[in-house]
């Protein structure tokens, strides 16, 4: 069910200010829907992109707010859609590594609880926070969610076990919404390998070109591959619901 209305349609794009995130904020905007960018509120980078698009011409507006912090994350939403008057599209996209350099699974010793509860109150429960809080106005509107996974949650290992976990869990609770938001609300999900973004670009050239080594499509992933199927699930796919596609160029095959 699509939004039919003659206003603007909006977005809210959580951890929009970089990397994947930036690139569906850029693209929803250059498609005439409005989008609120959601950063963190000590995060300079997210006013400044903000102002870039908006001198571009592009209405894209701020929305500060940490999605790992109860309460926090919900008024965030709330204030959002308050300011764009509804909202058609969310893409819960923030999400940490919550460390540099991979954590091998039998490397107990590094994995704590801090790093536990990090990654899932920012993984996991930041996508159901946001959901949750958005639910009446997409519900109204007709609208669809877009979460970020990774091959990480459908197999692969990923920087380390906990972040595994969580995005895992991203593949389960976006199934979970789906079903608990029909018919109102389409929900999926995506599944990026090895992407190309500010988190990847100072990771050791090797571990780089093995992912490259794996994939049949010999170039590595793109933030803006990864916005396209975004965009495209939110406002095309009028019948695919409660699914994870797999963005990574053929690696995992």
């Amino acid at each position: 069910m699509e939004n039919q209305s003659t206003s603007p349609r909006t977005a809210l794009v959580t951890g929009g200010a970089s990397g994947i995130g930036l690139a569906c904020v850029t693209l929803l905007a250059r498609q005439g829907i409005r989008v609120a960018m959601n950063h963190l509120e000590d995060d300079s980078q997210g006013a400044e992109q903000v102002a870039r698009l908006r001198a571009e011409g592009l209405d894209v507006i701020s929305a500060p707010g940490n999605v790992s912090i109860p309460g926090n994350a919900e008024a965030m939403v709330e204030a959002a859609i308050s300011e764009l008057g509804g909202l058609d599209y969310l893409v819960n996209n923030a999400g940490i590594s919550a460390t540099r350099d991979p954590i091998p699974p039998s490397d107990l010793d590094k994995i704590g609880e801090d790093m536990w509860m990090a990654l899932l109150n920012t993984n996991l429960i930041g996508v159901f926070r946001c959901a949750k809080a958005a639910a009446p106005a997409l519900r109204a509107a007709g609208g669809a969610i877009v979460n970020t996974a990774s091959t990480a949650g459908v197999g692969l290992q990923g920087s380390s076990t906990p972040y595994a976990a969580s995005k895992a869990g991203v593949v389960s609770v976006t199934r979970s919404l789906a079903r608990g938001l029909a018919p109102e609300v389409r929900v999926n999900a995506v599944a990026p390998g090895q992407v190309a973004t500010p988190w990847t670009q100072n990771w050791p050239a090797e571990r780089k070109q093995a992912a490259l080594d794996k994939m049949l499509i010999k170039r590595h992933v793109q933030a803006e591959d990864v916005a396209q199927t975004i965009v495209y699930l939110l406002t095309g796919a009028p019948m695919i619901t409660g699914q994870t596609l797999v963005i990574d160029g053929g690696m995992t095959l």
